[in-house]
């Protein structure tokens, strides 16, 4: 096992990795940017090194700072997290001419997944179903106009390197995919550094079913079931979880059995997702896969009892899966806490944070690194907080995080916290019928100032 990790990121998940290296009598070396220098990942590690100035490019995504940081502290592994450095095949490719361990899959496997046109043809060499599109990149706007009216309109033109809804749009006519097309390459461009670009046929009254995977190195490949992450805004999920509402048992079975399939034909190590659109014929197609831990594991977690960050190191270091498949047991539903404000279209929300008050309960967890006086920076992702609960019914959780919403207190800075407590009041919501589309037809006017 590893006497000290590094970890390669901030925030709730740098806290979490931090918490589960002491359980196993771990020293832990936090890396931050001096916007952070006063963060609880900087306080609760063993020890911290500034790696640059706030801009993630000069801080967390500075390979060299990372690696250099690694070197003085005589660090043997280091943890991505999710996120900035998680799925850079480059980086795991450079731990390893180091001979640092990266806690998560090798370099290859990244590569195969990470460009969404590879992953795809490798996926359908693997038997598991795909969108229908285009076989790999688009070289030109009348290719992909002859494409889409093969495979009908409306279409999705899709960043190859694209992720956290970057790159997309929707062609609903062939008269509006010239525009679109110079759209989706100049966001690509600006978000990515690529401008790549492929085709897939849209997927009517999508759901967002992803399959939670981990693999060792000796081939042993286990899922535990499935999470909706349907409810997303701009292709940015705002709430996910499991047992799907949606899902029957022989959907469940049979997206697993895909998932299963997918990850054994690319020799994966670790922990990772295999992410899928579903119709509302049950049909299902192969969408990404998430080479790394998810912001939404603690969901997982919750109901099948599987601690998700222990397995990656332990993964990591060499030890075998001892666990069977694993189904949940009851129900988990988790809202994402942003610093953003709802009633001026999300607009991100920096600043101190004066007052908090976290709920408790029986089956309610708080994954969050914030506290009264922190100061939150405009510099990175605006997610403060998760809560999570797992009660034995949907129904029993949905209460349950009601209550929960009532006792959540962030004062000094706007949050989306007013959103989440209309949303589970929604009748659709409640009784489980949205789709990724669920926020078009949201009624904003439900928020209430004030909550």
């Amino acid at each position: 096992m590893f006497q000290k990790i590094l970890i390669a990121n901030r925030g709730e998940i740098a806290l979490s990795i931090i918490r589960v290296c002491k359980e196993m009598g771990i020293k832990t070396v936090a890396v931050h940017s001096t916007a952070d220098r006063d963060s609880l990942h900087v306080r609760f590690a063993d020890e911290s090194v500034c790696v640059g100035p706030p801009a993630s490019h000069l801080s967390y995504l500075s390979i060299p700072s990372i690696i250099a940081a690694a070197e003085v502290t005589d660090a043997h592994a280091i943890h991505p997290g999710y996120g900035f450095l998680s799925e850079n095949a480059g980086f795991s490719s450079i731990c390893a001419e180091y001979g640092i361990k990266f806690i998560g899959p090798s370099a290859e496997a990244i590569r195969k997944m990470g460009d969404k046109s590879t992953a795809k043809a490798t996926m359908q060499a693997a038997g598991v179903p795909i969108v229908p599109g285009s076989n790999g990149l688009l070289t030109s706007v009348e290719e992909g106009i002859r494409l889409a009216h093969e495979i009908g309109f409306p279409v999705l033109l899709k960043a190859t390197a694209g992720g956290g809804g970057k790159g997309i749009k929707l062609v609903e006519t062939p008269e509006a995919f010239h525009q679109k097309w110079i759209e989706a390459r100049q966001e690509a461009i600006a978000s990515f550094g690529k401008d790549g670009l492929y085709l897939e046929k849209y997927i009517e009254e999508p759901r967002h079913i992803e399959i939670q995977i981990v693999a060792d190195q000796y081939g042993q490949v286990i899922h535990l079931s499935e999470r909706d992450c349907s409810i997303q805004r701009r292709h940015q999920k705002l709430v996910e979880e499991s047992p799907s509402p949606f899902v029957t048992a022989p959907l469940r079975a049979k997206i697993t059995e895909a998932a299963l399939k997918g990850v054994a034909a690319i020799g994966y190590e670790g922990v990772g997702t295999m992410e899928f659109l579903v119709d509302k014929h049950h049909n299902f197609y192969f969408m990404e896969m998430n080479t790394r831990i998810q912001v939404e594991y603690l969901v997982t977690e919750a109901v099948t009892g599987f601690n998700l960050l222990r397995t990656q190191i332990e993964i990591a270091a060499g030890k075998r899966l001892d666990s069977p498949n694993l189904y949940p047991q009851g129900h988990a539903i988790e809202l994402r806490i942003n610093a953003e404000d709802p009633f001026h279209g999300f607009r991100p929300a920096p600043g101190k944070i004066n007052h908090v008050h976290f709920p408790g309960g029986l089956g309610t967890t708080i994954a969050s690194h914030i506290y009264a006086g922190y100061v939150v920076p405009a510099h990175y992702d605006s997610m403060i907080a998760k809560l999570i609960v797992h009660a034995a019914t949907r129904a029993d959780a949905i209460a349950s995080i009601k209550r929960a919403l009532e006792e959540f207190v962030i004062e000094g800075i706007p949050t989306n916290i007013p959103f989440h407590r209309a949303l589970v009041e929604d009748e659709a919501f409640q009784k489980g019928q949205f789709t990724t589309q669920y926020l078009d037809t949201f009624d904003f006017s439900l928020l209430k100032q004030g909550e």
